[in-house]
């Protein structure tokens, strides 16, 4: 496998320190308002990437974070906490805000059938880790305190623009316009690895003991703290946006490394932005769409994972409804071949080179997604899938197999029994997601699903051709 890795500007041989073993960290919303399209598009990217790699044979172990404090309206340590924020705007307390906002948006990413992290990771609920790596960090003379936070020292981290490559000089120029407060800064560019309950944070909600007084974490200490107690002080993936490369990634990696002397990550991954209609998400120009959108305009959820597909992740992609329709007119396309590929019931042996041609099929699709996770290309060999001369069953199975990356759930069509039962969609749903853990040999969690089906009255029965469903007779 191929990945770019913004780390060396250039696309690199995938090799993690203890194959077949990946350890990924990917950054999590900042729960303060409700997720939209654009933060999908990263985070089925992420979900691709993973797919990817368990595909390829690897052991993924996904982490990804909950940053529901110290996150500034500033990335460079200025403005207010977004969490204090969403709670002026809602009427709520901070803690009903990251709980309302967490809840969204993994409703919204379970839409757009994205598995569920291994970890998820608060960052209240590991303050103590972030304060030791505070102290560590202090400890080794790479942060210094003041009376309104502790800041890290970047000219004590020489390599800290190796990311972002751009020079130190220039950076702290730009750092000048963008800090408004920490008038205590050695450097424009320090930032805060914690706030004390000081000054404009005097009556911030969220607060905690420390050794450098009451006060609150950081937004770049939570992710190092994090990633590092759950993958160790070394690991092989971190994901984000591209407005990440600029401050909080290279602050991730000088303080993770000026506290363990080692590596951090070996491979950056950064997702482009979603625009829409050629402008960017903006709440002036009502442009903000949420999966609550697409359901009201009456899409599937699975029609916006399917355009996503459509662009290279490192490439601006250019939201429509025009589009949108399109990507849902492709996805119902492939449905309805799926069901009749699955009709063709009868398996017969493959002719040498009929065979030939299904693993040359499976081959560019591997390749595809081998190269940088070219998703177009892959969806390109699903549709030669479709269209080639082989029979539709090992269509079928073939495209489910691909499916394992895709996520676009193509096994969904689930057959029903012959009777007139009418299915309820919760149960339906159920079936679909039981279906997507049983892909992915998550057999234990599959029959937890299983058993939550058959308390709303329904069994399914596991077929060649598909899940069926059929009602539980009633006793009394």
């Amino acid at each position: 496998m191929r990945i770019y890795n913004t780390l060396s500007r250039k696309i690199e041989e995938f090799a993690p320190i203890n194959p077949p073993a990946v350890g990924m960290y990917t950054c999590g919303m900042t729960v303060y308002d409700f997720a939209h399209i654009g933060h999908g598009r990263k985070y089925v990217g992420d979900d691709i990437l993973r797919r990817t790699l368990a595909y390829l044979g690897y052991t993924v172990t996904h982490v990804q974070n909950v940053t529901d404090v110290g996150h500034l309206s500033s990335d460079a340590d200025s403005g207010e906490d977004k969490l204090e924020k969403g709670a002026k705007k809602t009427g709520k307390n901070v803690w009903e805000v990251a709980e309302e906002f967490t809840t969204h948006f993994y409703k919204s990413m379970d839409a757009l059938n994205v598995l569920r992290p291994d970890i998820i990771c608060k960052a209240t609920d590991h303050i103590k880790e972030q304060v030791d790596l505070v102290g560590r960090l202090v400890a080794k003379g790479f942060a210094y305190d003041t009376s309104e936070a502790v800041y890290f020292d970047i000219l004590k981290f020489p390599s800290y623009a190796r990311l972002f490559g751009q020079k130190l000089e220039e950076k702290k120029t730009a750092a000048r316009s963008e800090v408004k407060t920490g008038v205590h800064k050695k450097h424009p560019a320090d930032f805060a690895l914690w706030f004390k309950r000081v000054g404009r944070f005097a009556d911030h909600s969220m607060h905690w003991e420390s050794p450098w007084g009451d006060g609150f974490p950081g937004w770049h200490i939570e992710c190092s703290a994090m990633s590092m107690k759950y993958l160790g002080d070394s690991f092989d993936i971190h994901t984000g946006g591209t407005d990440h490369i600029s401050i909080h990634h290279p602050n991730e990696i000088a303080q993770s490394e000026a506290a363990t002397g080692k590596p951090f990550v070996r491979y950056w991954v950064h997702h482009a932005f979603l625009i829409v209609d050629g402008k960017k998400m903006s709440k002036s120009l009502g442009n903000i769409y949420t999966i609550t959108d697409v359901k009201a305009k009456g899409f599937d959820p699975l029609a916006l994972r399917y355009l996503y597909l459509t662009t290279h992740y490192r490439k601006l992609l250019n939201f429509t409804w025009e589009g949108l329709e399109a990507a849902a007119k492709g996805l119902e396309r492939l449905r309805e071949v799926m069901a009749q590929f699955r009709e063709a019931r009868e398996r017969t042996m493959l002719s040498a080179d009929k065979l030939a041609k299904v693993d040359l099929l499976r081959k560019k699709f591997t390749e595809a997604i081998s190269d940088d996770l070219s998703m177009p290309e892959a969806l390109s060999v699903v549709w030669e899938v479709v269209k080639t001369n082989i029979p539709g069953y090992d269509k079928y199975d073939l495209l489910l197999d691909l499916d394992q990356v895709l996520g676009l759930n193509l096994a969904s069509s689930v057959q029903h029994s012959a009777s007139s039962v009418v299915i309820p969609e919760d149960v339906v749903n159920l079936v679909n997601r039981r279906e997507e853990l049983r892909r992915v040999k998550k057999f234990a969690q599959a029959d937890e699903v299983r058993k939550a089906i058959e308390k709303k009255g329904f069994a399914v029965e596991d077929r060649p051709e598909g899940a069926r469903i059929k009602q539980l007779k009633i006793t009394f």
